[in-house]
């Protein structure tokens, strides 16, 4: 059950407005983790706006806002969203990348989304049930984007341990293994837009990526919240499989 605080109606607070900021009364038996929760979702102006634009979740504009800023998800692109679930970013590259070819005059790009979980259809994506660490996971996804691919995204994260540094410890092998699968899939000058967690344990991925990439720059979006310590790598300019093969002749 809801309630607003604020102003009774039919009178203004001293904003000149009342304030509608949901308030969740914690019922019998609701953890205050649980009711804490609730009431950030009701209260978050990107869960709304998801709601109301038709997107799965607010993640949908994280990579809304990177792509406004880094311009990778371009018509044409052939993109893999790795650890695809909702679909929210499948979402926003379907309309970027012009999978659908609703834009008269720009190239069609294609889609292609993945993960462990059985994902609900999208329109302009191809959706697959896949374990991206299994073998030929590689090969199975140039396949179905019918060559390499210029963007290579993932907004994954390990379950919760509970502990911050094991959590930490996991996303940026969860990272590294995403990275690895993009090094072999991606066309040279590609991208690799991936979700970390700040935590000081990945200066050994970031030092991966720089020799694998032209640039590489960490940013924490607007939709990120602000009390997460989450942020993006987006690394561009992918410099082709012999970089790495440099470093490790096992590659070439």
């Amino acid at each position: 059950m809801t309630k607003t605080t604020g102003s009774r109606a039919g009178k203004s607070s001293g904003r000149g407005q009342r304030d509608l900021r949901v308030r969740v009364k914690t019922a019998k038996g609701r953890k205050l983790s649980s009711k804490l929760w609730l009431e950030r979702q009701l209260n978050d102006p990107y869960v709304a706006r998801a709601k109301r634009e038709g997107y799965r979740g607010r993640a949908a504009f994280k990579i809304l806002e990177l792509d406004d800023k880094y311009r990778f998800l371009l018509p044409g692109a052939r993109v893999v969203d790795l650890g695809c679930a909702p679909g929210g970013w499948c979402q926003v590259a379907v309309q970027r990348v012009n999978a659908l070819g609703e834009k008269p005059g720009k190239a069609v790009g294609r889609v292609v989304g993945v993960d462990l979980q059985e994902v609900d259809p999208i329109a302009g994506a191809e959706i697959h049930q896949l374990d991206f660490l299994s073998e030929g996971a590689d090969e199975a996804v140039k396949q179905w984007l019918g060559g390499p691919a210029d963007v290579v995204m993932s907004d994954m994260a390990a379950a919760s341990s509970g502990h911050k540094g094991t959590d930490h410890l996991r996303i940026v092998a969860l990272v590294e293994a995403a990275a690895a699968l993009a090094f072999d899939v991606l066309e040279p000058g590609g991208t690799f837009v991936a979700k970390v967690l700040a935590g000081g344990a990945e200066s050994e991925m970031q030092a991966m990526l720089k020799r694998n990439f032209t640039r590489v720059v960490n940013v924490k979006p607007p939709a990120s919240r602000s009390d997460s310590s989450e942020k993006f790598v987006v690394a561009t300019g992918f410099r082709g499989r012999s970089a790495e093969a440099e470093d490790d002749p096992r590659l070439a």
